[in-house]
């Protein structure tokens, strides 16, 4: 069974919400390790936890999600991006398969960037992206309700996670995990 490694940043919960929903959409298809970064992985602003960086060499697929932030991934995601460069230079993460989740303040809220930003990071690392195949508008469920095919993108509603957004982590988390299946 692949490993699905779901590295993230989350402050507020929300994050950590669409995470633990990749999870269960991959429960029973791939063995599933969350990753948090915290803040002490970050020391003196340099990301610094080698057991992380150890799980993602060890992955099939690598679920990548972080608040959008002023246009961007968090800063402690990014911190993570950076101390990734080791390993770029050696492409231990090449052939993985790689997607990734966000949320913002607005429906609007430059989630897209945060997420091309997850698959160019992917790139560079030879990794082979997976988008969401669900045509945004489309679905009966109501999943991709923003209509991002690049990966999960959503926002609060009233305080809180739409329902049919945790149901498209759900399917990100399941989508991962076969085509890690196929590609192991």
């Amino acid at each position: 069974m692949p490993l699905l490694a779901i590295v993230y940043f989350s402050i507020s919960g929300t994050t950590d919400q669409l995470a633990h929903a990749v999870a269960r959409g991959a429960a029973g298809l791939a063995e599933i390790t969350l990753c948090r970064i915290v803040g002490d992985d970050i020391v003196s602003g340099r990301f610094q936890n080698e057991r992380l960086m150890e799980t993602i060499d060890r992955a099939g697929a690598v679920a990548f999600g972080s608040p959008t932030y002023m246009g961007g991934a968090a800063a402690q995601f990014k911190a993570f991006a950076d101390a990734s460069s080791d390993r770029w230079s050696q492409q231990h993460w090449a052939e993985k398969i790689a997607g990734g989740f966000t949320t913002g303040a607005c429906a609007g809220g430059d989630q897209l960037h945060t997420l091309t930003y997850f698959s160019i990071l992917a790139a560079q690392h030879g990794m082979l992206w997976c988008g969401l195949d669900i045509p945004g508008g489309e679905d009966p469920a109501g999943r991709n309700r923003l209509g991002s095919q690049l990966g999960l993108a959503t926002h609060l509603i009233d305080g809180a996670l739409p329902q049919s957004d945790l149901v498209t982590a759900e399917y990100l988390g399941g989508r991962l995990a076969k085509l890690a299946g196929r590609n192991g």
